[in-house]
């Protein structure tokens, strides 16, 4: 059963709709009950980092969603904030993230060379995928996703990046460690190719 986490934020709706016109069982989960039944979990986000982080964590359902992930090993894909919360921390707030792939989250401005880039970084971009990752298969050349975000995930490890797109830097647009993924971008709002994807991710 694909569960979307609703603790307050996200475009749950969006998702929903997205798995019904695929004849895909969704669930959202409100409660800890809610995800007794889960086999994968989607985590949304928008939204201030330290905000999402709160509300996940006053939801009561953080604990179990780290024993769901971490032990019993339940693939979860994080999208937009809810990839970012994925990290360690994050230069937007000073909460820590959840700390499920080892990375930190830094903002564009951040970096050298970056200070009049345009922000948010908003609207339709290329991507990058590493070569037959299961969660973009089909998405090989000429997909395109559409971003709205200030902050990029930075990798501890490159050898969980599994895509990459570019703006004013080359940096990770989508992440995986074992049955952990995360996106940046948003596959709701991605026409085709993020259709695409979320049935790529029904389907691990």
């Amino acid at each position: 059963m694909i569960t979307i986490i609703d603790y307050g934020l996200g475009n749950i709706q969006a998702f929903v709709n997205v798995y019904k016109r695929l004849h895909i069982p969704v669930t959202v989960a409100q409660t800890t009950e809610d995800l007794s039944a889960a086999t994968k979990l989607i985590l949304p986000g928008v939204g201030a980092f330290d905000h999402a982080m709160e509300q996940l964590n006053a939801s009561g359902m953080r604990a179990t969603l780290d024993e769901l992930v971490l032990v019993r090993k339940i693939p979860v894909i994080g999208i937009c904030v809810g990839m970012q919360m994925l990290a360690d921390s994050s230069e937007e707030g000073l909460l820590p993230g959840l700390g499920w792939v080892p990375g930190r989250v830094r903002h564009f401005r951040s970096v050298t060379g970056l200070s009049h880039l345009p922000l948010p970084h908003m609207g339709w971009n290329d991507i990058e995928s590493q070569p037959g990752h299961s969660l973009f298969k089909g998405l090989e050349s000429e997909a395109r996703f559409y971003f709205l975000h200030s902050f990029y995930f930075e990798c501890a490890q490159k050898v969980h990046e599994a895509a990459r797109t570019e703006y004013g830097l080359n940096f990770s647009c989508a992440v995986s460690v074992d049955n952990i993924y995360g996106v940046q971008f948003h596959p709701e709002k991605s026409h085709h190719f993020g259709v695409a994807l979320l049935k790529n991710f029904a389907e691990l």
